[in-house]
């Protein structure tokens, strides 16, 4: 079996997609569709963790063969979950929340294989401190779309990045997917192994039976 079938991202994120290629790893994507919804009273660490696994899950079962990688990424401030902002005037009141103050990012990382059982998941913590922001900055940011479809309405990648003041923990992790989780996480799977030579760091190594 070719390593593009051997590894699925279950996530449409591009973010995700770029961070993956970026490793050199082969990949095909095939989004789970499975609603990110947090239940009642679930702590944001429960559900974050919950998300990457149904996701995971979804994928897997229609593809028993394949090594299955899925995320979900939160930001959380005071105990509440931000999610993607319906509108710009939310985007705004989010990040008004978030200006001059430390928020946590959240991301849980799940590599499943239904055929042999196979399963690794881990979370992912980092502190994100954003400088304070005047009105008008918080409405020109906005005003760029970037925030349009991101937890906490900002993009750490993008012009987002004017906004932070400080980060601690894994910058990959507030884009989306924390890679030095990943990558050993590939690893531990037998799914990569150091590149002697060529342009790529990784290459794909087979994947445990």
């Amino acid at each position: 079996m070719s390593p593009t079938a051997r590894l699925i991202l279950a996530s449409e994120s591009p973010r995700r997609r770029e961070l993956l290629a970026a490793v050199g790893v082969s990949f095909r994507v095939i989004p789970s569709g499975v609603d990110e919804t947090p239940r009642s009273g679930e702590p944001p660490s429960r559900f974050v963790r919950r998300a990457a696994l149904d996701k995971g899950e979804a994928v897997a079962k229609l593809h028993p063969s394949s090594f299955v990688l899925s995320a979900d990424t939160i930001v959380v401030t005071d105990g509440r979950i931000l999610g993607k902002p319906s509108n710009r005037a939310e985007a705004r009141r989010m990040l008004s929340r978030l200006a001059g103050r430390e928020h946590k990012v959240y991301t849980a990382v799940c590599l499943l294989a239904d055929g042999n059982g196979y399963r690794d998941l881990g979370t992912e913590v980092t502190r994100v401190r954003f400088r304070p922001l005047t009105a008008a900055e918080i409405a020109a940011y906005a005003r760029t779309g970037e925030c349009d479809d991101k937890a906490g309405a900002y993009a750490a990648q993008g012009a987002g990045m004017l906004l932070i003041d400080r980060v601690v923990g894994s910058f990959t992790n507030v884009v989306g997917l924390p890679m030095t989780r990943v990558v050993a996480m590939l690893e531990r799977a037998s799914l990569i192994r150091v590149s002697p030579a060529g342009p790529s760091w990784y290459v794909f190594s087979g994947g445990k039976s």
